[in-house]
């Protein structure tokens, strides 16, 4: 977990809240090392924008809104981490709500694909699914779902005191 920190702290991005649900479940589970956490939203300090892509919400917006919900997704997954573990996405479910004559769903759920790339590295590889749909919770334009796998953090690995004295030959 320190090292997803770290890379936050690096590229500037404060973690939201662990995000509070809107009805009955949890935000994540965790079942063995797995980690599965619900649709979330782009709610940011209560707020959120609302409304249909792109009839209400431009692409850019609403690709800056799939990041937030990426955001979202590691704010849930992250307190359900042991001391020592980091964690590895490994499938990104992204909704769009769009109009039925838009085909971009892709490129909007880019926007957390790209940022899980950033922060986790190779790490963010993922599997994923971006499609559009007629309706979502809240009026909300963009939802993603994660499912992280829960990893042995990386720790620098000591070579030996001699590992200076390569061979050059």
């Amino acid at each position: 977990m320190k090292d997803i920190l770290q890379r936050l702290e690096e590229l500037s991005i404060t973690l939201p809240p662990k995000p509070t649900p809107l009805a009955a479940y949890s935000p994540a589970v965790r079942a063995e090392n797995f980690i599965y956490v619900s649709g979330q939203l782009p709610i940011h300090d209560g707020q959120m924008t609302t409304g249909r892509v792109p009839d209400v919400v431009s692409l850019d917006e609403a690709t800056e809104l799939s990041s937030l919900c990426f955001l979202n997704a590691l704010a849930a997954a992250l307190p359900l981490l042991n001391e020592n573990e980091s964690l590895q996405l490994v499938q990104l479910q992204g909704f769009v709500q769009s109009a039925p004559d838009f085909y971009d769903h892709p490129a909007i759920i880019d926007g957390a694909s790209t940022l899980a790339l950033q922060i986790l590295g190779e790490r963010g590889r993922h599997a994923r699914i971006a499609m559009g749909v007629s309706a979502l919770p809240k009026n909300a334009p963009v939802e993603i779902s994660c499912t992280f796998l829960a990893v042995p953090q990386r720790s620098p690995r000591f070579l030996g005191r001699y590992r200076w004295f390569e061979r050059k030959f």
